[in-house]
């Protein structure tokens, strides 16, 4: 549903999502492989945003990942909505200056200000929490006026709107063709309290749910739009948080799958613990979900006890690992370093996990606390909490900082070593690949895979299978992969691979930072001042040297 409030103004709204420094995990140096791809995934709640507003007023969304919002845009708007997360705090107060600098009024809502207003002084006007009361607000102020206030005002949503009464996002205000994966929310909130999350404070421990009606139809609207994505991602905070509704909704996905001739894969987010629930995982199977994070953090139950996550400890760690592969899904994996109960020994215990896991692709990152989490307060507490640009975290840890940050490179440098990685990918061959079930090539052939895969295709070879200085690797998987007749399998360890080495190097020549998800400062100044030549070089010829 929009808005349903009455207004009597014209209003014209510009939604502009900051845009990504390069990272681990949206992968960055995957996209001049795949003909046309220019950001990761859809952002959801901004064009939830651009949906809700009244039917009378104009919207337009401007994604600066795939181009940066003008001049004349900022001229067109009548304000200017923003909306981004934690990493990406400087772009979001870059957004406001040129907006600003246009006299425009100037809105914030989303994650990164819910967490931490105190960071946004600079704003106009603050949205705190989901949408709801605080929105229907914001639009009786603007409707109102366009003046900006003599003071910040700050609108904290107290009473949320219901899910089911979401409005679908506005997928046709964004080129969905320009992405890598598409974006799908059924459900929000975890019912865990993991010590270094701040999901539960922002969207409840209670899960809630959109309908399975609902959620097909906004499928219906993204495959509705030529040369949308192959693989959609739901967003979900934890997708067995409501296990009950989980099973209840996968049936009609299956359905709408089978109903379209399988358009799409999935993806999600969910507990280790998903593993105890077979019912579940055959209807994923079924519905032609290929990948689940999960957050597994660290191997080592005493870690899992010590930041409450010892769901992750219900069914024994390889086993579960070994249970999700049997359905079809790939795991990736989340893992800290520099938790409290790190030792001499977590180091080694990591990197026996990788190889034994054979979980493909792992985000490695040093523990950062995050407003509104229970680490956040126990360190501030603690008097642990610092704020020093020149260290990898905000976190003291209790071993010395460069230990820790030492055993980081080494793991990284380990699980991502090109024959590593590949080695991991063929496991996968074995384990995973084969249980996938087998979808209707009617759902498959359309011009826009066809002319995807061709570009792919010739990418991955010449790039990474003729130029790259890790191509012995790859033929290895690949020839591993053909004669299996994994087709679909050498492109998916094609791209992914060659982010993830490509990244990893530059993160071992301390061009990004231990979180893997921001680089620094320096790199980008540095990127600036390099010449046009020497950048389009390093996007184009792999780097063989690492730190």
């Amino acid at each position: 549903m929009r808005c349903t409030l009455p207004v009597s103004s014209t209003r014209r709204i510009l939604c502009v999502f900051p845009a990504y420094t390069p990272s681990f995990g949206t992968f960055s140096h995957a996209y001049p492989l795949m003909g046309g791809v220019k950001a990761f995934m859809p952002p959801q709640g901004l064009l939830l945003i651009a949906a809700y507003l009244p039917e009378g007023w104009e919207c337009r969304f401007i994604d600066e990942n795939i181009r940066r919002a003008s001049a004349d845009d900022f001229a067109w708007a009548d304000a200017v909505f923003v909306s981004g997360m934690h990493i990406q705090e400087p772009q979001i107060h870059e957004i406001r200056d040129r907006a600003k600098a246009a006299g425009k009024v100037t809105v914030l809502g989303g994650p990164s200000v819910s967490g931490a207003p105190e960071k946004y002084v600079d704003f106009d006007y603050l949205h705190i929490g989901e949408i709801g009361d605080a929105t229907d607000r914001l639009v009786e102020i603007l409707d109102a006026g366009l003046d900006a206030p003599p003071a910040q005002v700050v609108l904290e949503t107290k009473e949320r709107l219901a899910l089911s009464d979401f409005p679908a996002p506005a997928y046709d205000r964004v080129p969905l063709k320009r992405y890598l994966i598409g974006s799908l929310q059924f459900s929000s909130g975890c019912p865990y309290r993991c010590e270094f999350c701040d999901i539960p404070q922002l969207y409840g421990r209670q899960p809630r749910l959109k309908s399975p009606e609902q959620m097909c139809a906004e499928l219906d609207r993204i495959i509705s739009q030529p040369g949308h994505p192959a693989v959609v991602y739901f967003v979900d905070d934890n997708f067995i948080g409501n296990r009950r509704a989980t099973r209840e909704m996968l049936p009609h996905l299956v359905e709408w799958q089978k109903r379209n001739n399988y358009p799409l894969q999935f993806a999600c987010e969910a507990t280790l613990n998903m593993a105890k629930q077979p019912e579940i995982l055959e209807l994923m199977r079924q519905a032609n979900f290929m990948t689940v994070f999960v957050g597994i953090e660290t191997p080592e139950a005493d870690a899992l006890k010590s930041i409450d996550k010892t769901h992750n400890a219900a069914v024994p760690m390889y086993e579960a690992i070994e249970t999700l592969n049997s359905y079809g899904l790939e795991v990736t994996s989340g893992i800290i370093l520099g938790l409290d109960t790190d030792t001499d020994r977590s180091e080694q215990n990591l990197i026996d996990f990788i190889d034994r896991s054979a979980i493909p692709v792992l985000t490695i990152n040093l523990l950062q606390a995050l407003p509104k989490t229970p680490l956040w307060d126990r360190l501030e507490r603690e008097g642990r909490l610092v704020h020093d640009a020149s260290l990898e975290s905000n976190v003291l840890f209790k071993r010395p900082h460069d230990t820790v940050v030492g055993s980081w490179r080494r793991a990284i440098s380990h699980a991502y070593a090109p024959e590593k990685i590949f080695e991991r990918f063929k496991h996968q061959c074995d384990v995973t690949y084969p249980n996938r079930i087998v979808t209707p090539t009617a759902g498959k052939l359309t011009a826009t895979n066809l002319r995807r895969g061709l570009i792919l295709g010739f990418n991955i070879i010449t790039r990474v299978g003729l130029f790259s200085d890790y191509r012995r690797a790859f033929w290895s998987a690949a020839g591993y992969a053909l004669r299996r007749g994994q087709i679909e399998a050498v492109f998916n360890m094609g791209f992914v691979a060659h982010h993830l080495i490509r990244f990893t190097r530059e993160a071992l020549r301390g061009e990004h930072n231990a979180s893997f998800y921001a680089a620094k400062a320096a790199e980008t100044k540095a990127a600036q001042e390099r010449g046009w030549w020497e950048n389009a070089r390093r996007k184009l010829v792999p780097e063989r040297e690492a730190a």
